[in-house]
């Protein structure tokens, strides 16, 4: 079994989840963790790029830890990190490719 920590930053949602991969069966979600910025664009009409990356990094450390503990698992335990590489909004693509590096 292969558990996958994912993260996803691409545009105005920061997101983690922890996913099992064994062989052909299906994927199983041990976790799924979403932080909408919608309150935080509001006022602008759309999503300001600037304030969803400063968003993401306030933010993605916590959302990380949560979808850890959600799944029960540890750091130590997790086999490989995926991030949103792209399309998206390039100032989130780096928050989130930055700490899945740095992880």
């Amino acid at each position: 079994m292969i558990r996958v920590l994912g993260i996803e930053t691409s545009c105005d949602e920061t997101a983690a989840s922890v996913v099992a991969l064994d062989g052909g069966a299906a994927p199983e979600i041990l976790s799924n963790v979403v932080l909408s910025q919608i309150e935080e664009h509001a006022a602008f009409g759309g999503v300001v790029p600037e304030i969803a990356a400063r968003a993401h990094v306030e933010a993605l450390d916590g959302i990380v830890e949560a979808a850890l503990e959600d799944s029960k698992l540890s750091l130590d335990e997790v086999d490989a990190i995926a991030a949103t590489a792209g399309p998206g909004l390039v100032g989130g693509l780096i928050v989130g490719l930055m700490t899945a590096k740095a992880i």
